[in-house]
């Protein structure tokens, strides 16, 4: 580590200590020479020697573990942008992945699906999980209200679902090109251990399933095209974009967009008749 990244590690610590109060944190407020929590109060919440904190502060000793700076993240309470920062500045790159689902969006994040009416965009997690939907996706993909929480797993209706494998053009190359990308999102976020009862169901259940999943190939959604045979619409042709969700980790969400005019006319009929 350089000492001007020593330095800015140091200070970014000191800052973030100066913002906490003692007396919310349990400690006696007493006379302070400066607002905020003592380097030795920090230590104490991230069980390690003051005096290599002091040391941490001032830009003295060794490099910390990536382990203890987890453990003064959570002393100083930090936010999860706060944690990754405070990682970048004390090794120069973001922390490991460390995959945390949280429970549901926000009405916000709901109203930005809603104001696409034309065109089909959900919300997945990292470990594929459907848990947000505009109309047009209700209408035109699937409509997941209708189904089962447990059963809103792309890959699980990939897999399990005939009509899902119905309305795939080419069922077999997308199957295989979602279970690439599923690894390599799963993997990216850290999610391993979330995934692998689906794997493991998924493997007994379908033996497409584990011979994909046995040749490890790794693909990417970030974008593409895609056919479906629509019960309505017949064959319609889709262009799909995937967009991190900026401060949910866990999330992306993706929009498919009519591939040509006459798709986009047949989407605003349909839709229309829907309401």
């Amino acid at each position: 580590m350089s000492d001007s990244a020593k330095n800015a590690l140091g200070t970014f610590l000191r800052d973030r200590r100066m913002r906490l109060d003692p007396a919310v944190l349990g400690f006696q407020p007493g006379r302070r020479r400066t607002p905020g929590l003592r380097r030795e109060e920090v230590a104490q919440r991230a069980n390690i020697s003051p005096t290599w904190y002091t040391w941490l502060e001032q830009g003295r000793g060794g490099a910390p573990s990536a382990h203890v700076v987890d453990r003064i993240a959570k002393g100083l309470m930090l936010t999860e942008p706060e944690r990754d920062h405070l990682h970048i500045l004390a090794f120069g790159h973001p922390p490991e992945p460390r995959y945390r689902q949280q429970a549901g969006i926000t009405p916000r994040l709901q109203q930005v699906l809603d104001c696409m009416p034309f065109s089909p965009a959900i919300i997945r997690t990292a470990t594929w999980d459907v848990v947000a939907w505009n109309k047009a996706a209700a209408v035109i993909l699937t409509d997941y209200a209708k189904l089962p929480k447990e059963r809103r797993n792309i890959l699980r209706m990939m897999f399990s679902d005939e009509r899902m494998r119905a309305v795939q053009e080419e069922w077999r190359s997308v199957a295989r090109y979602v279970v690439g990308a599923f690894r390599a999102d799963a993997t990216r976020a850290g999610a391993g251990r979330e995934i692998a009862q689906l794997v493991e169901e998924l493997s007994a259940s379908s033996p497409e399933f584990k011979a994909m999943w046995d040749d490890n190939e790794i693909t990417s959604t970030r974008e593409g095209t895609k056919r479906l045979h629509h019960p309505v619409l017949g064959t319609i042709e889709l262009e799909f974009s995937t967009f991190a969700v900026e401060g949910r980790s866990d999330l992306n969400m993706m929009v498919y967009t009519p591939a040509n005019a006459e798709v986009m006319e047949q989407f605003r009929a349909l839709l229309a008749g829907a309401c």
